[in-house]
């Protein structure tokens, strides 16, 4: 249930903000890169971005072939492939805002109870997020053309990927309070689009709380949000119709006979 950034977003930190603009020393290089960066399909992005960094293993172009590659495993859905291009990236620029955000909402989707690295895992998510967050500024190169309303929208975007996934490990390690801070936070910065994703943990949280009217509530717009994703609104549907029973809502009714 990864939560998408922006399109604007990902081009404004593929390209940076404050740091320099990355530079080829040779044109070969250049050559090189232009021809691994038209690479389609996440498979061959990662082969390229490999084949490229063995030819060139001082080159700071590096870190932008396997972001091109990550970004198209997203597309294609394909969490393990986004968390191992991911650590490739961090291993060159361990301060990548996307790529620690992006590599802790794959650790928190995948959490269980019964992972035997739970906690080093949800330790994990927890250092990458802040990490993104306080390097967000400093880890981006300003590109030319880009405005900043798409910087803006950079950093919402970011920041409801980090939020969401400090959340959705805060639930799955049993701070329900702390999990309905960071998904609140998450759809305060996304405020006019909303997220299925994140209203359902929201609700799960709440429930956990036993607040069952505010779960109601969230679970009510993860439904509205759901249509796209048959497996998170079969989930959210079981989560409603507990709900309902708890709080004494009948179907259709709006109102609540108790709480």
């Amino acid at each position: 249930m990864l939560v998408t950034l922006a399109c604007c977003a990902l081009l404004a930190q593929s390209r940076s903000a404050f740091r320099p603009v990355p530079q080829a020393k040779t044109q070969l290089e250049v050559n090189d890169y232009n021809a691994a960066y038209a690479s389609a399909g996440g498979a061959a992005r990662e082969a390229a971005a490999d084949n490229f960094a063995a030819k060139y293993p001082e080159s700071e172009l590096r870190s932008y072939l396997y972001s091109r590659a990550m970004h198209e495993y997203q597309n294609e859905n394909n969490p393990g492939k986004i968390l191992a291009t991911g650590e490739k990236i961090l291993a060159l620029d361990p301060d990548n805002s996307v790529a620690l955000a992006l590599t802790a909402t794959v650790l928190a989707d995948g959490l269980t109870e019964k992972d035997p690295d739970r906690d080093q895992k949800a330790a994990l998510i927890k250092r990458d997020c802040n990490r993104a967050l306080d390097t967000l500024e400093s880890s981006m190169v300003l590109a030319p053309g880009v405005t900043p309303e798409e910087i803006t929208a950079y950093k919402t975007s970011l920041g409801v990927m980090v939020h969401s996934a400090l959340g959705i490990m805060e639930l799955k390690t049993g701070n329900d309070s702390g999990a309905e801070k960071d998904l609140k936070a998450a759809l305060k910065l996304n405020r006019l689009a909303g997220d299925a994703t994140v209203y359902y943990h929201l609700a799960l949280a709440q429930d956990h709380q036993k607040k069952y009217s505010d779960a109601l509530g969230s679970v009510e717009q993860a439904l509205q949000l759901a249509s796209s994703n048959p497996e998170l609104q079969k989930l959210a549907e079981a989560e409603h119709e507990r709900l309902q029973k708890l709080t004494g809502r009948r179907p259709g009714s709006g109102q609540s006979s108790s709480q």
